[in-house]
């Protein structure tokens, strides 16, 4: 193999035209990212199929892998060491396995390989999640200029959805009363329900009446042009905050906040599970990593020499 890496970027990924030297191979791409907008993957997901596998594919035309059943884990191996030699993030890393790994058991049970390829996933080093402190929050939430952004960061600190999830609500989605916010399309197409407090639905009803007349069907948080905003587009409003305060701001930080918001008020697991979106425990636990607060006021009432004395 010459070792060429041909990483488009993720337009060009997205709208390439496929002149590949093989039809086989285009095919059976064609025919795995079929398969998932058969499956109704959300425009999230196919984007993530269509870069991270496409590329995988376009690379393996470039090094002369004209049929599926050419593909080894040598290939796979190959491909992995040249993103990481470019400076790839582990997450990266494993982001690709994990669409090439997608793909090439859809090619196996739709018989385009004889054999399924298998190699070892990259590994994510644990890491410490930063989380915001409620004094940091409270900083946050200062440092908020518009009833909008005011808004908008205590929602997500409230109900701990997702980014893309804020972004589809509409205000029929909400119910001011009781504070019951219904996600119609959730992580994986999955609907569910999230509540919010009497404070955040407040500070909703004042930036609502910054509005000019919103229906049900209006977005929550819309942009300048009133459509619902992008991704990126509502980062930028993130980025700014971390600017004012000199605090890196972001969706998930305010996400995993409620996680530990939500247990240290005693929320059931089971519970902030089920808000949250999760299909087990586990991410709850990834979430919840303890703080260093916590653990000093932990330490503060459990210590086994400062409570000796009550322990004899």
């Amino acid at each position: 193999m010459s070792g060429t890496l041909f990483l488009p970027t993720k337009t060009e990924t997205q709208n390439t035209k496929w002149h590949l030297a093989s039809v086989a191979l285009t095919d059976a791409y064609t025919d795995f990212i079929l398969s998932r907008q058969a499956m109704n993957c959300s425009p999230g997901t196919l984007g993530f199929y269509k870069y991270s596998a496409g590329r995988f594919v376009l690379w393996l035309d470039a090094n002369g892998v004209t049929v599926p059943d050419q593909i080894s884990a040598r290939h796979v191996r190959e491909y992995l060491s040249l993103l990481a030699g470019q400076g790839k993030a582990d997450t990266s890393l494993h982001g690709a396995a994990r669409a090439i790994r997608t793909l090439l058991r859809f090619w196996f049970a739709e018989k385009y390989m004889p054999e399924l390829v298998k190699f070892a996933m990259p590994k994510i080093a644990q890491k410490r999640l930063p989380v915001l402190t409620a004094e940091q929050l409270g900083k946050v939430l200062v440092a908020c200029k518009k009833p909008r952004d005011k808004a908008l960061v205590l929602f997500m600190a409230d109900s701990g959805l997702r980014r893309q999830e804020v972004i589809q609500l509409t205000w029929g989605d909400l119910d001011m009363a009781s504070g019951l916010v219904v996600v119609k399309r959730g992580k994986g197409g999955k609907a569910r329900s999230a509540v919010i407090g009497a404070t955040t639905r407040r500070a909703l009803l004042g930036y609502r009446r910054t509005l000019s007349n919103p229906s049900s069907n209006s977005p929550l948080f819309p942009s300048r042009n009133g459509l619902p905003f992008t991704g990126s587009g509502l980062l930028i409003i993130f980025v700014r905050l971390s600017e004012r305060i000199g605090i890196h701001v972001t969706p998930h930080a305010l996400r995993r906040r409620f996680v530990i918001l939500s247990l240290r008020a005693g929320m059931d697991v089971l519970h902030l599970q089920a808000m949250l979106g999760h299909a087990s425990l586990g991410m709850v636990q990834h979430y919840a990593q303890m703080i260093d607060e916590d653990l000093l006021q932990s330490h503060k009432a459990h210590s086994p020499v400062d409570n000796l004395a009550r322990l004899q």
